[in-house]
């Protein structure tokens, strides 16, 4: 499936699921926070990373953080009642959200996906993340992320 695809069906979702929400296309990468920062001209707070880890299972979980902090791996996992999460590879990425690991969006995923998101996230009327594509973002409530992906706010954060 191609990158066009990948965003397609980001875009499919939307519409189907009535948000307001919309996908942001550049000439350029918007892979990393700076990526982003850059394109927009934002405060990398209100820069979301969707990052897709799994458990010692391999069951994937979905944290959501402000671009500013990092995944706590401790308190995910305590959040998840599991013993320890680690970062999914990029190949697993793929095959169990169907989007390139740069270009994840924090919804519309193959599979529904347990998702935790930090309460720091739902501080801002919009945020920015991955839009499917790796030139792409997505500009989204992150109330809309919470109802959408029947998201646990926790937190999940660290410095």
């Amino acid at each position: 499936m191609g990158l066009q695809m990948s965003r397609e069906r980001l875009e499919v979702y939307i519409r189907d699921n009535r948000v307001d929400a919309k996908i942001l296309v550049f000439d350029k990468l918007t892979r990393t926070v700076e990526d982003a920062e850059k394109r927009l001209g934002i405060t990398r707070e209100r820069i979301i990373k969707s990052i897709l880890f799994v458990d010692e299972k391999g069951v994937p979980i979905l944290a959501i953080v402000s671009g500013d902090r990092k995944v706590s791996e401790e308190k995910l996992a305590r959040a998840c009642g599991t013993s320890e999460v680690r970062v999914a590879r990029p190949s697993a990425v793929k095959s169990l959200t169907g989007y390139e690991a740069g270009a994840l969006p924090p919804i519309g995923h193959k599979k529904p996906i347990r998702t935790f998101i930090d309460p720091k996230v739902l501080g801002f009327e919009k945020v920015y993340g991955g839009g499917g594509a790796i030139n792409a973002l997505l500009e989204i409530a992150p109330q809309d992320i919470k109802t959408l992906a029947n998201a646990e706010v926790v937190d999940v954060s660290e410095g």
